[in-house]
């Protein structure tokens, strides 16, 4: 049992070793978490960059790749920005809506890049990517090394249970750049990124994120939260993914990290 446990904890840290290009960070492997998956084949990678130290828990499940659902908004929106598709003022991003009705009530209106984020809303996007276009897409996939970079799925659809995919411990890595100020964009453009994924804030903490969600034949398969709580000096940076025949949504994944957050004193009771 030393033995496998040794072995994981040495991959992951070399898996993790990008995050900071220097020596490999600590990793803690928390198997006592399991209590928060109940129901559901999950992980959590939990990056303390102050400390420069992982705790990670089902280190297998945080090395599968997986669609990314809405959590890709994050990048289709800095995307949007880099290439001037979309303006830098909030006003400037508005998309009328085509009078389609959707599911989701909130979906039903013209949206700017802000309301579109918080309120996760696919049309949005799918409008977005189309105006990036498929060269421009790739491109910039490519720029980032956003998981295997797959965009065969459909300009529209890739990153809704399709072609794209990207796990638990890439996307850690990919915010830990992003809030580091280390993607190669500019610095404005990534601030109003991180500004349309923050939920909460005060009394020194302030809490983002964004949820995304697999659903198949009226089944929901896939869950993800992934985002960072700032925290005086400190910063914690994380990803969760959780798999089930149902019931496995973003919400969910949500609920599970901020119970952990919580018991950990990153996040207010």
């Amino acid at each position: 049992m030393k033995k496998v446990l040794l072995s994981m904890l040495c991959t992951a840290a070399l898996l993790l070793a990008p995050l900071t290009g220097e020596a490999a960070p600590a990793v803690e492997v928390r198997d006592d978490w399991e209590a928060y998956f109940q129901g559901y084949a999950g992980t959590i990678v939990l990056y303390d960059q102050a400390n420069e130290r992982y705790l990670i828990y089902n280190e297998p499940q945080s090395r599968k790749r997986l669609s990314p659902c809405s959590t890709f908004k994050i990048y289709n929106s800095l995307i949007g920005l880099e290439t001037g598709v979309l303006a830098d003022e909030d006003v400037y991003t508005l998309i009328k809506w085509d009078g389609t009705e959707r599911t989701f009530p909130n979906w039903n209106r013209d949206h700017t890049l802000a309301s579109a984020t918080r309120e996760s809303v696919v049309w949005y996007f799918q409008d977005l990517a189309s105006r990036i276009g498929a060269e421009r897409m790739q491109e910039q996939l490519d720029k980032l090394g956003y998981g295997n970079r797959d965009i065969s799925g459909g300009l529209t659809t890739f990153w809704l249970q399709s072609s794209l995919q990207i796990s638990a411990v890439e996307q850690v890595e990919l915010l830990a750049r992003l809030y580091s100020g280390r993607l190669p964009f500019a610095a404005r453009n990534a601030a109003i990124v991180k500004r349309n994924i923050t939920l909460s804030g005060g009394n020194g903490t302030t809490f983002m994120g964004k949820t995304g969600s697999g659903f198949a034949d009226g089944r929901w398969l896939l869950g993800w939260f992934v985002g960072c709580v700032e925290k005086g000096d400190s910063r914690y940076i994380f990803a969760v993914n959780i798999e089930a025949p149902d019931g496995a949504s973003g919400g969910a994944a949500k609920k599970i990290t901020a119970a952990i957050l919580k018991d950990l004193d990153i996040l207010p009771q």
